[in-house]
């Protein structure tokens, strides 16, 4: 697997390197690396700001497979940030490989032959947009169900998940309601 560590506000030393790649690694021995194509992120952040208790920040993000898992700590101390941070990727990795064994027992290679599409997004004059865009993401929108696309959007914590639907190929959104309910949106023509 590869891993690259990253820092924000402090410099990596060779035993945080060493650290964050360890927690990260245990990772592996659930997956195939053979088979899987995994790489993970890890940046170690220290808040400049003394009224946060917890200055010392890991987040981490495993891209697998087509798929995202992320964990964020703090603490104090940058060593125990690390180590809940790996405790939380762990216990997320065990979630979706259980969801993803039994999704696979259920409808066997029936996405196996689908390769993910770039998400395009079109361009927009700057002049037609009034609020400020202050962050910009990227990523690969990778053919699934409803179900997989809610599973991913717990993996990443988020309130909702763009996704191309397996079945039209249209691209489609999860969101999580009020209610605690998911909704789905799916374009008509």
């Amino acid at each position: 697997m590869e891993v690259i560590v990253k820092g924000k506000n402090l410099s990596v030393t060779d035993a945080l390197d060493a650290h964050a790649r360890e927690k990260v690694e245990r990772i592996a021995r659930f997956f195939d690396e053979e088979k899987s194509d995994c790489r993970a992120e890890v940046e170690l952040i220290h808040e400049r700001n003394r009224a946060r208790k917890e200055p010392e920040i890991v987040e981490a993000t495993l891209f697998l497979n087509g798929s995202v898992i992320k964990a964020t700590e703090s603490s104090v101390d940058m060593y125990a940030a690390i180590d809940g941070m790996g405790r939380k990727l762990e216990r997320q990795v065990k979630r979706f490989r259980s969801k993803q064994v039994d999704r696979w027992h259920g409808e066997r290679d029936r996405q196996a032959d689908l390769e993910p599409k770039p998400f395009v997004v079109d361009e927009v004059e700057e002049e037609e947009i009034e609020a400020k865009i202050v962050k910009t993401k990227q990523f690969q929108v990778k053919p699934m169900g409803p179900e997989e696309a809610v599973m991913q959007m717990e993996l990443l914590e988020h309130d909702f998940f763009v996704f191309t639907s397996a079945e039209s190929g249209d691209v489609s959104v999860v969101y999580r309601r009020h209610d605690g309910d998911y909704g789905l949106i799916e374009p008509t023509t």
